[in-house]
């Protein structure tokens, strides 16, 4: 059979997706052609891939307009470029549609990877229009999914129970690393001697605990908080962060290329997690910070949400929080600081031989596998 082609289709700016980016090189191992469309979403990707990279140039880079440009745009570029024997990947609900119709009228077959439960996202809270928009496409679309697969356990019970249809399970964890020959290119925040140094890596955004953060560093002395990520709550936790007077002790990094962040993140003596429940999909998230951290050999202090709290407490990797109030996270984290990073060192070593993508890339595998087998798998 002829070397078969995947595309790969994600709403994302695709620079900094590193769990698509892992899929894809994953999948060329197996001995697929592949090629991903992904979007400016907050910047222009540097397209410094060995396969191809179509980008969608959105004019809206927010709210229902921006996802109603990207469907429509992505329908279009899906149908001029699939073609008879591809195989189609969607990367979260944002972008099924225009994937399921084109597997439709193409007669192709279609894989989804749900990176988290959208209908159930924080920023739906309150928006009862858009929510019913967002669950209405995935009721409709989720249970016809023969090929699917999500993050966490908590997400596949939930999609199982709410749709019938239970997704396999490929966590978003690293590749193992034996040697980093990148050179640091990020100029990286002056620090005092003896300053610790605690990191939060992801989207800046609602509900993950960032504002609590900000606020807990009132109270925790010779550190500075490194964030590293943007979002749309960027300027406000700016401007909170401003107001307070921390401008020394929280320092906005932004986002950096999978390669930098690397070799950023062992410099830090703690890692948050600190997703808040606001929604079904926060409930039973499972970030891949987690993992980040774990394999630089940094702790986490973590929320006590139900799979982030079993991960930490199972491997004994960090701590986790009780309520997510300034004062609470200020004690814990002063804490851990105290104790150093040095006594989860080995616990964290063990964890990253479990957690890592060797052991995902098995079970990717066996579900592209059957897309060797037969053209109407």
């Amino acid at each position: 059979m002829a070397e078969r082609r995947i595309i790969s289709s994600v709403i994302n700016n695709y620079q900094g997706d590193q769990r698509v980016q892992k899929q894809i090189r994953s999948l060329g191992k197996f001995g697929f052609k592949t090629e991903v469309i992904a979007t400016n979403l907050r910047g222009n990707p540097k397209l410094d891939f060995d396969y191809p990279v179509q980008i969608i140039r959105l004019s809206n880079q927010d709210g229902m307009r921006m996802y109603l440009e990207f469907n429509r745009k992505l329908f279009g570029r899906l149908m001029k470029t699939v073609k008879k024997g591809d195989i189609l990947l969607a990367n979260d609900v944002d972008s099924l549609l225009p994937n399921y119709l084109v597997s439709k009228i193409k007669k192709v077959q279609i894989v989804f990877d749900s990176h988290e439960i959208f209908s159930e996202l924080p920023s739906l809270t309150g928006r009862k229009f858009k929510k019913r928009i967002w669950k209405m496409l995935e009721s409709s679309l989720v249970p016809k999914m023969k090929h699917f697969y999500t993050v966490s356990e908590g997400y596949a019970d939930w999609f199982e129970k709410e749709y019938g249809n239970r997704p396999e399970i490929i966590m978003n964890v690293p590749e193992i690393q034996t040697e980093n020959h990148n050179q640091l290119q990020i100029e990286l925040p002056k620090t005092k001697e003896n300053q610790k140094i605690m990191i939060y890596q992801g989207a800046v955004n609602i509900s993950r605990g960032i504002d609590k953060m900000i606020l807990a560093m009132e109270l925790i002395e010779n550190a500075q908080l490194w964030i590293i990520g943007n979002g749309p709550k960027k300027e406000e936790y700016q401007k909170l962060t401003s107001e307070k007077g921390l401008d020394s002790k929280v320092i906005f990094i932004g986002a950096v290329p999978p390669d930098q962040l690397k070799l950023i993140t062992p410099k830090a003596d703690l890692g948050f997690s600190l997703e808040e429940d606001l929604g079904i999909s926060y409930r039973y998230a499972l970030p891949n910070k987690i993992f980040d951290y774990m394999h630089a050999g940094v702790p986490v202090l973590g929320t006590d949400l139900p799979d982030i709290k079993r991960t930490i407490d199972n491997y004994k990797i960090g701590r986790t929080v009780s309520d997510h109030t300034p004062e609470h996270i200020a004690k814990m984290a002063n804490e851990m600081l105290a104790e150093g990073k040095e006594i989860y060192s080995e616990n964290l070593k063990k964890a990253a031989l479990v957690f890592n993508w060797s052991n995902e890339e098995k079970k990717l595998e066996k579900i592209f596998s059957v897309f060797k087998t037969s053209d109407q798998a």
